[in-house]
């Protein structure tokens, strides 16, 4: 059974910064390229970061690019997801997500791509 549990989240002040981290179980988890998401009351769910399997490509959103910083470590199934500079329009639930990709080098940022999806972890920013 595969499971994605993220961590890491919480209540922080603008400017702060998180490190949020995902671990992968019950999947080959160097043949899935990773992702993290996120959703906002309101609205609705949209990509965020993505790293691929080897961890040479990284993909972000505009939104975050600059400030937050995805990662993997092969060799304990998990991805990270580096916050910093944290902004109130940050705050949402995040969440990980794994794709099976063929590909080791490519990244995924659509969310049809992703087979397997974590609960999520709440970020909210005071500002």
């Amino acid at each position: 059974q595969v499971q994605l549990v993220e961590s890491g989240g919480g209540l922080v002040p603008a400017g702060d910064s998180l490190r949020l981290s995902c671990a992968a179980s019950g999947l080959a988890f160097s043949r899935y390229t990773m992702g993290w998401f996120r959703q906002a009351p309101g609205k609705e769910r949209e990509f965020v970061a993505s790293v691929s399997r080897n961890g040479g490509g990284t993909g972000y959103a505009d939104s975050v690019k600059g400030r937050f910083t995805i990662s993997r470590d092969n060799s304990k199934n998990t991805v990270y997801l580096q916050m910093n500079s944290l902004k109130p329009e940050d705050t949402a639930a995040y969440y990980c997500a794994a794709d099976r990709n063929l590909y080791a080098s490519t990244y995924s940022t659509k969310m049809a791509e992703y087979d397997y999806w974590g609960q999520g972890t709440q970020v909210t920013v005071s500002s």
